[in-house]
């Protein structure tokens, strides 16, 4: 009565029954059965209940295998393909591997996936997308899967950027962390570091297959080249991934460390190749939470986030993964052996710095890594709005003027800066700020020559802060060291810092406010310039003053008067009877009295002086006070660049439309001397440069004329 799969041998007494299971798996099992009774009858009867216990636990082994026949049978399978593997300890194989593999069409679409979060993610992201732009020859499309914060940095960089042929996509992580925030984490990524799980899931279902990359790799060759290596996912390779470089997997990091299972080394998975479709097919959402849930009942917790789940899964299913040849992911971590990678194989095309310790990690060959990984920090962005030839061209592509009209007209630089979209990253440090009802932002904007004002402007407005810095990509590093070792700055996270990157001629002073003045989050905003210090305190009288003034029934711009010092060490006068005394004492004067009188005449510093109260003056030419204004006042108008009128413009604006200038008593600012700049410098040995911005200044109040009509009649007296 047993199954034909076994033979049985009996033998009586000291018997001994030898089963031969004959399967997928050959096994021999030897089962003793020693009979104690002397009585033969006995011995006999209980071999036969013992039997038939045994002849029914056969028919259920003989199910298990026929099962287990089918598992092998798609195992041996499996392993037939994976034999076919590149060998990554072998270059010759990888190269005769990489022989078949077929070119990327040259206008086909590489997908990216990045999960990219807060303000230092997209610092890092932005060096990731200039080492891929760098070599890429194909268009590409980045799946960002990110917080609010990210999307609207990155977002509005993409925008200004305008980089030919890249598409960007966002979905917001809000919508899937409930499928991972039930997960403890222990990684410093938290909640971010285990997004990647859910990409089969958030991304769309017509995508197929897209490139995972966390955001602290560089590339050192074409993405091309990875994205090619998809010719290698079939049948159920639905995961490419390097093997990790360290001994973490194995145990071996420090005493009585256990880390989660994985094969062999396990698998690092700051470079993934994703084969979206299939995994949809196999449930991988709902495989991969069945087998985190219950590695969690003894691990408690991840320690390298979404990487531990993925090697979990693959230790049960090890058929899932395409071995990367090393040089994909070289990891520099202080534990990684990657030396051996790129010793032996190929220069590295991947570098990746999965360490928390990023460049003091502890690596023999850290500078050389280092410096090509800063060679694209510091790498001008703008260099990489090429576009593919022979690919269709983008909708936004910019337009080119004609050599005609660059010819015929003598002010073309100035008009073409008009035209320039500025490559701008909002918010480049962490900003934490939650306005009050009545707050006041001071509004302001700087080159690196002026980076030394910074910190004495921090010391004296103790407000938030709005500051656009027109700076190269190289001098974006050294304000970011600059910010990164001040003490004082380093305590106030209410400074918005707003990275305008350097493109044409002339400096765009008027677009670097209109930045700053729309990233500000108060009710109210300071219009002012870096050069110039506030009175102590003045932060918290302008809180108290539009608390009482009601500047929504009425338009008003509250005139802060400004006066100058030529001293570099001034004892700052503390208050309006101090700065009374300097005056008489010639310490300090009204605001470019001599050289340009009529900027700030209208304030009527005479009357200023025995104000008690806040009296109202009128708009006259060349008038260009520092003003307090509401949110949502017109934009500087951008036409005017480097030095002149640029904010005499604006004040002709707001005078147009109705504001009042409303003189404060007891506010003062003091600007601070300082070598000249380079656009006043143009300015006064230019004459064509003079020509041109008289030539703008026209146009500005013809154009004022066409849209206001006779309002606007009285600005066309200028010259």
């Amino acid at each position: 009565t047993l199954e034909s799969d076994f033979r049985m041998i009996r033998l009586s007494r000291q018997g001994l029954v030898l089963l031969l299971i004959a399967g997928a798996f050959p096994t021999l099992i030897l089962v003793y059965l020693t009979f104690t009774s002397d009585d033969g009858y006995a011995g006999e009867a209980t071999f036969q209940r013992l039997e038939l216990k045994f002849a029914s636990k056969l028919r259920e082994l003989s199910m298990d295998n026929r099962a287990l026949r089918k598992q092998v049978s798609l195992a041996r399978t499996e392993l037939a393909a994976f034999e076919m593997n590149v060998d990554e300890a072998s270059p010759k194989s990888f190269n005769n591997c990489a022989n078949t593999q077929q070119e990327v069409p040259k206008c086909e679409v590489i997908h990216i996936a990045i999960v990219c979060s807060g303000h230092k993610s997209t610092r890092d992201v932005v060096t990731l997308i200039k080492s891929v732009l760098f070599y890429r020859k194909n268009p590409l499309h980045f799946h960002f899967l990110s917080d609010t914060t990210a999307q609207v940095i990155l977002n509005y960089l993409f925008e200004t950027w305008r980089v030919p042929d890249v598409k960007i996509s966002f979905y917001h992580a809000d919508k899937v962390k409930e499928d991972i925030e039930w997960i403890h984490n222990k990684h410093y990524s938290g909640i971010y570091g285990l997004l990647k799980l859910v990409l089969p899931k958030t991304l769309p279902t017509s995508l197929e297959k897209v490139i995972v990359l966390d955001t602290d790799v560089s590339f050192a060759t074409d993405i091309a080249e990875l994205w090619k290596m998809f010719s290698f996912l079939n049948g159920l390779k639905v995961l490419g991934l390097v093997e990790n470089q360290s001994d973490w997997y194995l145990g071996k990091i420090w005493k009585n460390h256990i880390p989660w299972p994985a094969l062999g080394r396990g698998f690092n998975t700051g470079v993934i190749l994703m084969n979206l479709r299939v995994l949809r097919e196999m449930n991988w959402m709902e495989m991969w939470k069945k087998i985190a849930v219950k590695e969690l009942e003894t691990m408690q917790y991840t320690q390298l986030a979404d990487q531990d789940i993925f090697n979990a899964v693959l230790k049960e299913h090890p058929y899932f993964v395409y071995h990367l040849p090393c040089q994909w992911n070289v990891q520099l971590s202080d534990n990684s052996k990657s030396d051996k990678c790129y010793n032996q194989l190929e220069e590295p095309k991947i570098i990746h710095w999965n360490s928390p310790k990023k460049f003091k990690v502890e690596n023999k060959h850290v500078d050389y890594f280092r410096n090509l990984h800063l060679a694209f920090v510091e790498y001008d962005g703008n260099l990489l709005r090429r576009e593919l030839f022979g690919c269709e061209k983008s909708e936004d592509a910019n337009p080119t003027a004609s050599q005609e009209e660059v010819s015929e007209d003598e002010c073309f630089e100035f008009r073409r800066e008009q035209s320039l979209v500025h490559r701008t990253h909002l918010f480049y440090l962490d900003y934490k700020y939650q306005p009050e009802e009545y707050d006041v932002t001071l509004v302001t904007q700087l080159s690196i020559d002026r980076l030394q004002m910074l910190e004495l402007l921090s010391n004296r407005w103790e407000g938030p802060i709005s500051l656009a810095l027109y700076l190269s990509d190289a001098e974006a590093q050294q304000f970011l060291k600059y910010a990164q070792d001040s003490e004082i700055l380093t305590k106030r996270t209410n400074i918005g810092y707003h990275i305008v990157y350097k493109d044409g001629q002339f400096y765009p002073v008027n677009y670097l406010r209109n930045v700053a003045l729309n990233q500000s989050q108060t009710s109210h905003m300071f219009l002012s310039d870096i050069d110039f210090l506030p009175m102590p305190g003045l932060y918290n009288h302008l809180k108290s003053v539009v608390s009482r003034i009601d500047m929504e029934k009425e338009n008003k711009a509250l005139v802060i008067p400004a006066f100058e010092t030529q001293r570099y060490r001034l004892e700052f006068p503390t208050t309006k009877a101090d700065l009374l005394t300097k005056l008489d004492k010639e310490e300090i004067f009204t605001f470019r009295y001599d050289v340009w009188p009529q900027g700030h005449l209208p304030t009527n510093y005479t009357k200023w002086r025995t104000a008690k109260a806040m009296y109202t003056v009128k708009w006259e030419r060349d008038y260009e006070p520092y003003i307090v204004v509401k949110k949502g006042i017109p934009l500087f108008d951008q036409r005017f660049v480097g030095f002149g009128w640029n904010k005499v413009s604006h004040a002709i604006l707001l005078d147009l439309l109705g504001y009042k200038f409303v003189v404060l008593p007891d506010a003062f600012i003091i600007h601070m001397p300082h070598a000249p700049s380079l656009e006043i410098t143009k300015f006064r040995n230019n004459a064509l440069y003079r020509n041109c911005l008289k030539t703008l200044k026209g146009e500005y109040q013809r154009d004022l004329s066409r849209k206001y009509g006779l309002k606007a009649l009285k600005y066309l007296s200028v010259d």
